[in-house]
């Protein structure tokens, strides 16, 4: 499940790494090595990183953590801390160890390390160049090629995505983990029979493990099948009763039928069942949402307070900066706008005093320019927003992180909007993310304004029916449907 925090999207982007001893399958040198001092440390490597693969972060990170204490200089044992970290502190903490270990291993892992300290850091060039190098080095090992699935998946690229995907099963037609990735890749292409056909598979490799009936479960909320959906996700739990994704995927499933307490019913049992920050704030996330469906804007706020506070109790600023941010976005879209700039200056204040990287402080400085445009924007003040908004996308040159190349395209297509100039504001937001329920609203109505009906329609319907995990949907469900009453 993804999460609102940038920290998050990266280790997600990220998460199906791992690698194999020399001898696991195939020739000497045809994987990627393992480097430890401890054979005993090896073996709960390899535990933790097929518990990783399961998406079991919680569980992956106690064995992880194991093996670490055996081989305090196990490069991968702490690149694998930092892939099931539960809190951006966490992820820095064990990341900012595996490379300084990262010298003393072999070219393979060096590459690994590396390609998730560049995702981190916002250098999207150096990522993608080492994943590339890393399968150029290891053509031969599935797990390579999954890891540049999964960059290209991050990215948006999902051809790309597929295409490594099935070299990665073409080495290895039993290896699970590409099925769940491949299944998403294929439903955001709007091939539903096709992931269906995926996740399928993926239940039949591990059919004793939640995550591919949890997989499956989302695809069949995405197409309105929410009572199979819950079933599915119900089947996960019965796989493992701590398995905070279905629990998540169920309390969506009632949203979306308007059941808004038993919604929050099943967020409440996650949270007495909760065994991590992590999952307590997953809890609380999600009813948040909750209440912005029903646009009860203080109750939502308030959930996203007792939810910062978890972070605030560990000293994890880069959480609560995130936070901070959420919060404004509800405050925005509820229009009380003063009271969401001061959410959103407060949180690069928090974010600035936190202990992350210059980089991803930097990061999260440009990336406040979004919202502050959108705040000149609710206001009416066109000059202030153009203004800023060519800042950002000037700012954004410099980097050119793919997600912060679609922010920019959105407000560009939000501006030309307000300026009532719908042609540009098409061609502008078909670069926005596609899969963003505020982008496909904005785009129904520059069609719209256009006279384009049918394509309105289209727009309109994907935001009116988004079914997904996105936050952003909570915003816009009920003004889209609205909206295709009018078109």
């Amino acid at each position: 499940m993804r999460s609102h925090l940038s920290w998050s999207a990266v280790v997600i982007a990220l998460v199906l790494a791992g690698c194999n001893a020399p001898t696991e399958q195939g020739q000497e040198g045809t994987k990627i090595p393992i480097t430890t001092r401890s054979e005993e440390a090896r073996a709960l490597y390899i535990e933790a990183r097929d518990l990783g693969e399961r998406l079991r972060a919680a569980d992956a990170r106690e064995v992880y953590r194991k093996a670490t204490a055996l081989d305090d200089g196990f490069a991968l044992a702490w690149y694998g801390l930092a892939l099931s970290a539960q809190s951006p502190k966490e992820f820095w903490e064990a990341l900012d160890r595996a490379k300084t270990l990262a010298g003393e291993v072999s070219e393979g892992e060096r590459l690994m390390i590396l390609a998730l300290d560049a995702g981190a850091r916002s250098d999207p060039a150096t990522q993608i160049r080492s994943l590339e190098q890393l399968t150029a080095a290891f053509p031969g090992d599935e797990r390579a090629w999954n890891l540049l699935g999964a960059n290209h998946f991050g990215r948006q690229e999902y051809d790309d995505a597929i295409a490594a995907y099935e070299k990665a099963l073409a080495l290895a037609p039993e290896f699970s983990v590409p099925y769940n990735q491949l299944g998403y890749a294929r439903r955001f292409m709007g091939d539903y029979d096709g992931a269906e056909e995926a996740f399928k598979r993926y239940v039949a490799l591990i059919p004793d493990d939640p995550n591919p009936y949890d997989s499956y479960a989302e695809l069949l909320m995405k197409t309105g099948r929410f009572e199979e959906s819950i079933a599915q996700y119900e089947k996960a739990l019965e796989h493992d009763p701590h398995f905070v994704a279905s629990y998540v995927g169920i309390g969506l499933n009632q949203m979306y039928m308007g059941e808004m307490e038993k919604a929050r019913e099943t967020l409440g049992r996650l949270l007495e069942r909760a065994r991590t920050p992590a999952e307590k704030r997953a809890a609380l996330l999600r009813t948040a949402e909750s209440w912005v469906f029903e646009e009860e804007t203080d109750k939502a706020v308030a959930a996203v307070k007792e939810m910062s506070a978890v972070s605030e109790a560990r000293g994890d600023r880069a959480a609560m900066a995130g936070d901070l941010n959420l919060m404004g976005n509800i405050l925005l879209e509820a229009g009380r706008v003063d009271e969401a700039l001061a959410h959103f200056e407060k949180a690069v204040a928090v974010s600035d005093a936190s202990d992350t990287p210059d980089a991803a402080r930097e990061a999260f400085r440009r990336n406040a320019l979004y919202n502050t445009v959108r705040v000149a924007l609710a206001r009416g003040d066109l000059e202030t927003a153009k203004a800023q908004a060519e800042e950002y996308a000037a700012r954004v040159a410099e980097h050119s992180v793919p997600f912060e190349r679609r922010l920019s395209h959105h407000l560009q297509g939000l501006l030309a909007l307000a300026v009532e100039d719908p042609d540009a504001a098409v061609a502008a937001l078909q670069e926005a993310n596609p899969l963003d329920p505020r982008v496909q609203l904005a785009l129904a109505r520059a069609c719209a304004a256009k006279g384009d009906v049918e394509a309105a329609e289209q727009a309109g319907r994907k935001a009116a029916e988004d079914n997904g995990l996105s936050f952003n949907y909570a915003y816009v469900r009920d003004e889209a449907r609205r909206m295709l009453e009018k078109v």
